[in-house]
């Protein structure tokens, strides 16, 4: 039995009048009544006292009544949350990022969704690269946030934000001082590297080479906060991407160094599945994501060591296409 039948049946009982109920729901009082008759000749009982005035229910129309008003609330209840849920998830943002991506860097964003969408939830899951991957595929997050970010078959990226690699030392080191340095620099000092297997660590080799620089590789850590550390405590020096320094920078704790030009930069993108049907919010989230890229050297504002800004970009951007298919690690 369709609920709008059942509806107008209940409006009948409660109004008393087919015409009112007839009037209530959009039907002429013709259509109420046959529709009535309908339902009673459906459950092949009488429902309704047509001969008195108002209309009055019969002993078993009473009983369904109650039970059909019961389950019209129940419905109305059921659709309504139906409803809320929807509007819910389509201001909600289910974001994969990696580790280095910052929890500073998002704050400002999610506060910029919330300001759009009072009822916005943005959540923001911190991964292994392989799993922020992993979750955009399987269709468990929006989008993903990468370092390196490559196209595959199920996925497709958008460019973010280059981020200038920088050299991490000590603020005592000789070469904390600099307002630039060589790469050749390096090749007299202890480096901290990436893992061995890491896409960061096969571009950062590549530009090395490049630059006619074999480095002392003493430590080697999967991700960029064990590197700092190491860094911190003298272990000898790295090439980091600079965002990921402004509260040690800012401390005092280490010290970065632009690299002369053409330096290098470590990409940032964004990762969505192909062909995905994004929420509103979602969209209006890449959209904060690339304006905040195109503006990334204007809206620097950490001092490097010597009082030099930080460079704009126009920077080196390390090669991508050799690293498709490679797997990625904590650190990129």
């Amino acid at each position: 039995m369709r609920i709008e039948c059942l509806k107008l049946f209940c409006d009948v009982v409660r109004l008393r009048s087919f015409s009112q109920a007839a009037r209530l729901n959009g039907l002429s009082q013709s259509a109420a009544s046959q529709a009535m008759l309908q339902l009673e000749r459906t459950l092949g009982v009488n429902l309704i006292d047509r001969s008195t005035r108002p209309l009055q229910t019969t002993e078993l129309g009473k009983v369904y009544y109650r039970g059909c008003k019961k389950m019209l609330d129940e419905y109305t209840d059921l659709e309504a949350s139906i409803r809320q849920e929807g509007e819910r998830m389509e201001v909600s943002v289910q974001v994969a990022a990696i580790y280095s991506v910052g929890l500073r860097d998002m704050g400002q964003y999610v506060e910029r969704i919330r300001k759009s969408y009072r009822n916005a939830e943005v959540h923001i899951d911190y991964l292994h690269p392989d799993r922020v991957y992993r979750r955009v595929v399987e269709g468990t997050a929006d989008l993903g946030l990468v370092s390196f970010p490559r196209n595959t078959r199920e996925l497709t990226t958008r460019p973010w934000r280059d981020e200038p690699m920088v050299l991490v030392c000590p603020p005592e080191h000789r070469l904390s001082s600099l307002t630039r340095v060589h790469p050749k620099d390096l090749a007299k000092e202890s480096y901290i590297g990436f893992e061995k297997g890491l896409v960061i660590r096969r571009e950062v080799d590549r530009f090395l080479r490049e630059q006619g620089v074999a480095v002392n590789v003493v430590l080697e850590f999967d991700n960029i906060e064990n590197i700092k550390e190491a860094v911190e405590v003298g272990a000898g020096v790295a090439l980091l991407p600079e965002p990921t320094l402004l509260r040690e920078v800012r401390s005092g704790t280490l010290a970065a160094v632009p690299l002369v030009e053409p330096g290098m930069v470590r990409p940032l993108g964004v990762i969505i599945r192909r062909h995905a049907r994004l929420s509103l919010a979602a969209h209006r989230f890449m959209e904060l994501l690339k304006n905040s890229g195109n503006h990334n050297g204007k809206d620097r504002s950490a001092r490097l060591t010597g009082g030099q800004t930080l460079p704009a970009p126009g920077q080196r951007r390390a090669p991508r296409g050799r690293s498709t298919g490679v797997r990625t690690g904590g650190a990129s």
